[in-house]
């Protein structure tokens, strides 16, 4: 399933009034999911989060996936125990690699990843300063060279979409994964 809306079914969106796409404050700190800037992850609840900020960062791509990769272990995801599991850690590190190539070619780079993962869905958020839209390319041609992040996106997550925040430049594109059984 895709979609375009801002958050994710079930999901309230933003705490409100803190003025950030993914419920963080200022100080980089998501209420409720212990996280905090720098890749610090402290469980809470049953949720773990991780934040990179991507300022002044080169191979942002290489690093977004270790990033990822890193955060996969911790929570246990790596080593996978099964061919499921190592299917569903690839799938987010691919996810990754698309949503952080997009603000590249699209956005003038991102601005910051955040991972957010529970017992049932791992979810990713790339925020930029970006001004359009993502879309999968219609109609898909698989075929032809470019043109397939969002298509895959699409293909690989339950839901996805976009967070604009009125008054603040960029946007945070979000998806989700389910986490593997």
């Amino acid at each position: 399933m895709s979609t375009t809306r801002p958050y994710s079914p079930g999901d309230r969106g933003p705490e409100s009034g803190d003025g950030g796409a993914s419920g963080a404050s200022a100080d980089g700190v998501t209420p409720g999911d212990g996280a905090s800037r720098g890749g610090v992850a402290v469980p809470s609840a049953g949720r773990q989060a991780r934040r990179l900020n991507f300022d002044g960062a080169s191979g942002v791509v290489p690093l977004a996936r270790d990033f990822t990769r890193q955060a996969l272990h911790a929570w246990g995801w790596l080593p996978a125990a099964s061919a499921d599991r190592r299917a569903a850690a690839e799938d987010v590190l691919l996810v990754v690699s698309e949503l952080v190539t997009n603000a590249c070619l699209h956005a003038e780079g991102p601005d910051e990843l955040w991972i957010a993962c529970d017992s049932k869905v791992l979810r990713l958020e790339v925020s930029d300063r970006g001004t359009g839209q993502p879309a999968p390319r219609t109609p898909h041609r698989a075929g032809r060279p470019g043109g397939h992040g969002m298509f895959i996106v699409q293909r690989l997550c339950l839901d996805w979409g976009v967070v604009r925040t009125p008054g603040v430049a960029g946007k945070t594109v979000w998806a989700e994964l389910g986490a593997p059984a």
